[in-house]
């Protein structure tokens, strides 16, 4: 396998699909939504696999027949529920707790880039303990601009001090490989994520990994068990 930028200047993670596995508080959020207004609970791997695509998403699978004005009333209500038990369930995926310490441990710096509002990204990252290790998390409502812009990406490196020409973007979606491509970062699809019924291997990273060790192996930071 080849190998990513060297000496590695730090790694910036997407959220939703590429850390963190919260796809399970997001469907229960839809599930009571559901409920409240005694509509069927749709399948979770329908709306797990549109989760990169942000709350919308998730309600219009949940509804798929509801109007767009529907979905924009029902958008705080969703959110409130979303918040209630955010955390709950979400979790890093397999892996991923021993890459960042690794990471840390080899004086490495992380951050996050998501399209995750602030207000619900920062809690969430506080309640699992990931908030204060980051070098530096710009949310989806931080700048005008979103991924796949590279400014958010961009803004990332400056914050946390890293050169894009050795850095490495990690995400689980095509938007995260066209923002990290265009900041002027080596980029990193994982095929554990939801990757919204796309084929990574389509999407022009430099590499797609399917288990975080293949991920730490490629970063050059060591082998993990």
């Amino acid at each position: 396998m080849n190998q990513g930028p060297a000496p590695l200047s730090g790694v910036l993670f997407d959220l939703d699909g590429t850390l963190l596995d919260s796809a399970p508080d997001l469907y229960l959020a839809l599930c009571r939504l559901c409920d409240e207004r005694k509509l069927p609970r749709p399948a979770y791997e329908t709306v797990r696999a549109v989760v990169s695509r942000g709350a919308r998403a998730v309600l219009r699978a949940g509804m798929p027949q509801a109007e767009a004005t529907l979905i924009e009333q029902l958008m705080p209500r969703f959110l409130v529920l979303y918040a209630d038990i955010m955390g709950n369930d979400s979790q890093p995926f397999p892996g991923i707790p021993d890459l960042l310490v690794t990471l840390e441990r080899s004086g490495v710096p992380w951050g996050i880039v998501t399209n995750k509002a602030g207000f619900l990204a920062l809690p969430l990252l506080e309640r699992l303990g990931l908030a204060a290790r980051a070098a530096a998390i710009v949310c989806g409502d931080t700048l005008e601009q979103r991924k796949p812009d590279p400014a958010p990406v961009r803004l990332a490196c400056t914050r946390a001090g890293m050169d894009p020409a050795s850095a490495v973007y990690v995400g689980d979606d095509l938007r995260d490989v066209q923002a990290g491509r265009s900041a002027g970062l080596s980029t990193v699809a994982v095929s554990w994520g939801y990757l919204d019924g796309g084929d990574p291997h389509a999407w022009g990273a430099d590499i797609v990994v399917d288990q975080v060790p293949a991920l730490a192996a490629w970063l050059g930071v060591g082998n993990q068990a």
